[in-house]
């Protein structure tokens, strides 16, 4: 069964770094009862009077280097969090999150980073 999210990010301003730069923590697959490892979300109220993207990160903090930037309408799938960041793998269609029965590093296709959250519920207006 699959979850859907909707999301509303809060970007910062950083200096652009390269996507191939590696991972400081790995987007992880982790088992949960009855549902698939990731839930599929899109990139939405971003404030067109700050930064306008989402600083996509090599780990959970601002202490990580920014690999990119996303913007609003962008699809992700969000795998594992920590606190208010969350992993992700975006920028490529297809994306499978099977169950599994251990926790494991995401290998599929995509780009992979880490991004600070607000969620909006659907239906309920929370933050």
């Amino acid at each position: 069964m699959k979850k859907l999210i909707l999301l509303a990010f809060a970007g910062f301003l950083c200096v652009t770094q390269s996507h191939a730069q590696q991972l400081q923590k790995p987007i992880m697959e982790i088992p949960e009862e009855d549902w698939d490892t990731c839930s599929f979300g899109k990139v939405a109220n971003l404030n067109p009077d700050g930064d306008n993207f989402l600083a996509v990160r090599a780990g959970p903090g601002t202490d990580h280097e920014m690999l990119d930037k996303i913007h609003d309408g962008e699809n992700v799938w969000i795998f594992n969090h920590e606190g208010p960041w969350m992993g992700i793998v975006y920028g490529a269609d297809g994306i499978d999150c099977p169950p599994v029965t251990a926790p494991r590093e995401y290998q599929g296709p995509g780009k992979k980073g880490w991004v600070f959250r607000k969620i909006h519920q659907a239906n309920r207006g929370l933050e």
